[in-house]
């Protein structure tokens, strides 16, 4: 049962149970004359039908419809009309009173014609009062400090379950703004993580499956010059990395290297292999200290892409790669070719950098390029460890 049909319930129930007591009342309490029973029971009669037929569909608190001028006006009319009619013909009727004033803000279209219409109910209930007892100066004041009191319970009580019911009214409405932010938030960070993601399948694709292909195509336009056993070789091998990786990158693990292997022994065969491919000697001195796995793809993938750059801009004789491990792990690569002419990185020098620096920048490190001392390009990559172990 949902809730608005259980509140109406309750009032159909008091409403009955209000009727029975008057009826009980018109035919036990002594009466003026023969018709003063009657005329009592057809006073409850009319207020029973004026709550069926009129107000009881505005009973809610939380779903009921509001009602139109006109029909809160008619309601409000019949109800203190019959209250005043039973109480002019006995006073026990103020029993009314008790389903007329709560009807009475339930029809009401704002709280101040809840009020309004309650001091005119509390006004025409002490003149009906009155009424009944002649106009003597005791029964006026009794109808007068009687309404009065139940005006004034009927303000204080009303002013409380509308204050309630605004509240209850204000705290769905926020709950409705914060279950639409909360729908916003997850959308946003379902965007932001198929950002992300997007990103980082762009920096593996970069740093592995590209430099690959890029070494591939290379070795092809030197085996068309030399047709020699060797560059075949290097241009299976080179194929045979590449498939490697792409199945790396579909199963989301690192392509680098055998997770067995260490940075150092992964960094000395990068080394080799750039010197086959390319005649370039590369000197490669590296740390023997254990790195974190993460730490260990960051900085192999900055070794590939900075030896990369050797080959595509450089113009070099030599190239060396330098790994120390302490607090930090610090890795070079420098070369002696023609330097960056003063570029820094930042300056919108293509994917890359750009691409190097968001990845070292996950794992707290930092990331600098700069032209060599005497000549060539000098790139630095430096993650702090303590930071890594803490987190881990």
């Amino acid at each position: 049962m949902s809730t608005v049909r259980k509140e109406r319930l309750g009032w159909d129930l008091a409403t009955a149970a209000l009727f029975v007591v008057i009826l009980i009342l018109a035919f036990t309490l002594p009466s003026r004359s023969a018709a003063s029973p009657w005329m009592l029971v057809a006073t409850a009669c009319g207020l029973v039908a004026v709550y069926a037929f009129g107000a009881r569909r505005y009973v809610s608190f939380r779903e009921a419809p509001e009602p139109s001028p006109l029909a809160s006006a008619m309601i409000q009319i019949a109800l203190i009309a019959l209250m005043a009619i039973g109480t002019s013909i006995e006073p026990n009727m103020l029993l009314l009173q008790t389903l007329v004033l709560p009807l009475i803000w339930m029809t009401s279209r704002s709280t101040a014609q809840s009020i309004i219409v309650t001091l005119v109910n509390a006004t025409v209930v002490a003149i009906a009062y009155s009424f009944w007892g002649g106009f003597g100066p005791e029964l006026v004041l009794a109808g007068v400090v009687t309404s009065g009191l139940s005006a004034a319970f009927s303000l204080a009580l009303g002013l409380w379950i509308t204050r309630i019911a605004e509240w209850g009214s204000e705290r769905q409405r926020l709950l409705a703004d914060l279950t639409a932010a909360q729908a916003g938030l997850e959308a946003a960070s379902r965007e932001a993580g198929a950002s992300a993601e997007r990103a980082r399948l762009a920096r593996d694709v970069h740093d592995t499956i590209a430099q690959s292909l890029t070494s591939i195509v290379m070795l092809a336009e030197r085996g068309r010059l030399d047709g020699s056993a060797d560059t075949v070789a290097l241009i299976e091998e080179a194929a045979r990395d590449a498939l490697r990786e792409a199945r790396a990158l579909v199963v989301v693990e690192s392509p680098a290297a055998d997770p067995s292997d260490s940075l150092s022994e992964a960094l000395r065969r990068l080394g080799e292999r750039f010197s086959r491919e390319t005649g370039l000697p590369v000197a490669v001195t590296t740390s023997t200290q254990p790195v974190p796995r993460g730490i260990q793809v960051v900085l192999l993938r900055c070794a590939q892409e900075g030896l990369a750059n050797v080959r595509k801009h450089a113009v070099a004789v030599s190239a060396s790669v330098t790994l120390q491990v302490g607090e930090e792990a610090m890795l070079v690569v420098s070369d002696d070719g023609r330097g960056l002419g003063g570029v820094r990185l930042g300056e919108g020098n293509g994917f890359g950098l750009a691409g190097m620096r968001d990845r070292v920048a996950l794992v707290g490190g930092t990331l600098d390029v700069t032209d060599g001392e005497v000549s060539g390009t000098t790139l630095m990559v430096r993650v702090p460890l303590t930071v890594q172990e803490e987190s881990s």
